[in-house]
């Protein structure tokens, strides 16, 4: 690798991590020595890249610095393409556009020698099944995700049974062939996973729900992991009852 591609990959470690990163991690993952993340740390501080921490404690980068987000690597492109062709395949028309216009975004912004990569990658995501038809507006439910909002479902269970939810949704979930919207349910006490196509009705409340969707992630994140270690397995996408 190229030391130029070296002190490049170094602060990108460093911004992913929300922990001190060590020099023995860094140098592993980039398959170099400590000593030379060491010398490329100092460099790098020493043009004003405001980089904190010591050797065997671990560094981190502070906010405020950036690189020009376009300096994407290889990888990188292909990595973003492949996401953005599968979300084009599954998502909501709304997302599904915005997954079109970000690749047509990165061809027209990398330099020339780069392009093949986005207009002709070597990976590419397997064309999307029969999905089933959504009840749910998506781009109102992920406005709903970022606004804590409540929405107010008249929901089918898998024996056709309707009832009525609120819940607060924090997440959507693709399946290959569904969509979830992962939520506390009112009715339930609980998590659940409601599938979009079984939704007969929603209502968009403007009433917010009283906790972040980033705690209700970690938490519901945390109950799946405590499901997972008593079952031996991960649970399959258990959808609401």
């Amino acid at each position: 690798m190229r030391r130029a591609d070296r002190l490049f990959q170094i602060i990108q470690v460093l911004r992913r991590g929300r922990r001190p990163v060590t020099a023995e991690a860094m140098a592993a993952e980039l398959e170099t020595s400590r000593r030379t993340i060491y010398r490329d740390i100092a460099d790098l501080m020493a043009q004003r890249v405001p980089i904190r921490g010591e050797a065997g404690v671990g560094y981190v980068l502070d906010g405020g610095f950036d690189l020009p987000p376009l300096m994407l690597t290889q990888d990188e492109i292909e990595a973003a393409v492949l996401g953005a062709q599968w979300v084009a395949g599954r998502a909501d028309p709304a997302l599904a556009r915005a997954a079109l216009d970000l690749i047509a975004k990165i061809g027209a912004t990398v330099p020339e020698r780069l392009r093949p990569f986005v207009l002709e990658p070597a990976t590419r995501a397997a064309p999307r099944r029969d999905v089933a038809v959504d009840g749910l507006d998506m781009a109102q439910v992920r406005r709903a995700i970022h606004g804590g909002r409540k929405i107010a479902l008249s929901y089918r269970d898998g024996e056709d049974r309707l009832s009525q939810r609120t819940i607060w949704p924090f997440a959507v979930g693709y399946h290959e062939t569904v969509q979830l919207v992962i939520a506390w349910c009112e009715l339930r006490v609980d998590f659940r996973s409601f599938r979009t196509d079984r939704v007969a009705d929603a209502t968009f409340l403007d009433d917010r729900y009283p906790e972040r969707a980033a705690t209700l992630r970690a938490r519901w994140r945390r109950q799946m992991n405590e499901t997972y270690v008593e079952m031996g397995s991960w649970p399959p996408g258990e959808t609401a009852r």
